[in-house]
């Protein structure tokens, strides 16, 4: 179907519909640009992943710090000051229904948050061991916990502030600290409860480590992964704009020698000795033919780069709008294979757009190209959306093809500058906020579908990115 081979010779040249659907995209530019912009709600969002990472952490040392601390006081018999302990733990329960609410109506969420939510959890960590026993708690570890989250999470500035908080705190509790009270066990005893004290912390600080920092990297990665889409889309759009620059740049240039064309071709059907032969004659008109399809393919590219959606664009409906550019379609190429279906049902308004229609005309003189025999147009209806399916008997796509879909340049034509008609497409469906799918019949034939929703098609719809 679309930058397929066929045995139709080719000229090497895009067809001239895609120009136009091609001009009318001269706005995107300043879209394009403006979605890169929008890396800042990316961040936005991903800093709310990540605060939200942060409040399940602080909810499991909540749990840990009352297992551990009841554990200790009533199992082991080391007696703490639970009124005090009990008093953290309640603040960073505060701290985290304060936050739970904080986050659903901030509007962003900032590096600096972060490290501020960070440095409280350094804070309430750092009281706990203060009340138990300070630097010699075997939990001392679990800075490490805090240190590498804020590596992960944020710059380097905020990332050596966080550093050095939680230096000051572990040399703070090398100073001042409530002792333990141990109770007088042989030193034997004191010593393998300081071991499996170390032995938990390690185990508790990897298994959170790998637990928070696989999320939080999952996040970083989506985050990139969207950037990345978004860079792709503006470098097309910046394709397609340099390529509608040429294409008007083209039609002006070509006015001239066209008009001059013209002018030649009438003076000779004037003149008696060429009037007189009938064959030579026969071959003019055909000439005349051809010329004021070439002005008026011209004609419209100049009058798609100038035209925003909705602008000089007239009232129709599905069905009005479908049969009238497959008429079009068929006159223009004396072609009687195109087998037109129409299963959308209940009829609905809409405004016939120029670019969609040179998208679709693309779509069927690619088929058309591969499938001199048959060609279907297939309209139907899935809830809101148009659904345009062309199907067509030729070789199918390439696999590689298919995993390319929209890519420039990627043609099976073997041909320099091919593969622009399916990109051409992608780009003006989704500028419609559609969506362009292909997928190869079992034996023979493609169809590619062409999803578009009709609010956007009715009277009225905003062309938006």
């Amino acid at each position: 179907m679309l930058e397929r081979s066929s045995n139709r010779p080719d000229d090497g040249r895009t067809p001239p519909q895609a120009f136009g659907a091609l001009a009318v995209t001269l706005q995107s530019q300043a879209d394009a640009r403006s979605e890169l912009v929008g890396a800042t709600p990316t961040d936005d969002e991903t800093n709310r992943k990540n605060m939200a990472l942060l409040i399940q952490l602080r909810w499991t040392a909540v749990v840990g710090q009352i297992v551990t601390i009841g554990g200790v006081h009533f199992w082991l018999g080391i007696p703490l000051p639970l009124e005090r302990m009990g008093a953290v733990i309640g603040a960073l329960v505060l701290l985290n229904v304060s936050s739970l609410v904080w986050v659903r109506h901030r509007a962003a969420i900032s590096s600096n948050e972060l490290l501020v939510a960070l440095m409280l959890d350094v804070a309430a960590l750092t009281a706990q061991l203060y009340l138990s026993g300070g630097a010699t708690n075997p939990f001392t570890s679990l800075f490490l916990l805090q240190v590498t989250l804020g590596a992960v999470l944020l710059d380097a500035r905020s990332t050596w502030s966080l550093v050095a908080l939680t230096c000051a705190s572990f040399v703070w509790l090398t100073l001042a600290y409530r002792p333990l009270d141990l109770p007088p066990n042989p030193i034997s005893e004191t010593y393998s409860l300081t071991v499996t004290g170390m032995l938990l912390g390690f185990v508790l600080n990897a298994v959170l480590l790998v637990v928070f920092v696989t999320r939080i990297n999952r996040n970083l990665r989506e985050r990139d992964a969207h950037l990345a889409a978004l860079r792709q889309h503006a470098a097309e759009q910046d394709h397609i704009v340099r390529m509608g620059l040429l294409a008007s740049g083209a039609a002006h240039e070509l006015g001239t020698p066209l008009a001059s064309l013209s002018v030649i071709l009438s003076d000779w059907r004037r003149m008696p000795d060429l009037a007189a032969d009938q064959e030579l004659a026969e071959d003019l008109a055909e000439m005349e033919t051809s010329l004021q399809r070439c002005k008026s393919i011209v004609t419209g590219i100049l009058v798609s780069a100038g035209e925003a959606r909705g602008e000089g664009s007239s009232p129709t409906t599905v069905t009005a709008f479908v049969t009238a550019l497959v008429d079009e379609w068929r006159n223009a190429r004396s072609a009687r294979t195109l087998y037109f279906v129409n299963t959308f049902g209940e009829d609905v308004a809409i405004a016939s757009d120029v670019a969609l229609k040179q998208v679709i005309f693309n779509v069927l003189d690619n088929a058309y190209e591969v499938s001199r025999d048959w060609v279907e147009l297939l309209a139907e209806r899935e809830g809101d959306n148009l659904v345009l399916s062309i199907s067509d008997r030729g070789p199918g796509f390439a696999p590689e093809m298919l995993a390319q879909l929209g890519k420039p340049y990627h043609s099976s034509k073997g041909r320099a500058g091919g593969g622009l008609g399916l990109f051409l497409v992608v780009n003006v469906v989704r500028k419609l906020g559609g969506s362009v799918t292909a997928e190869n019949h079992r034996k023979r034939g493609a169809t590619v579908r062409l999803t578009l929703p009709l609010a956007t098609l009715a009277i009225g719809g905003s062309f938006d990115a």
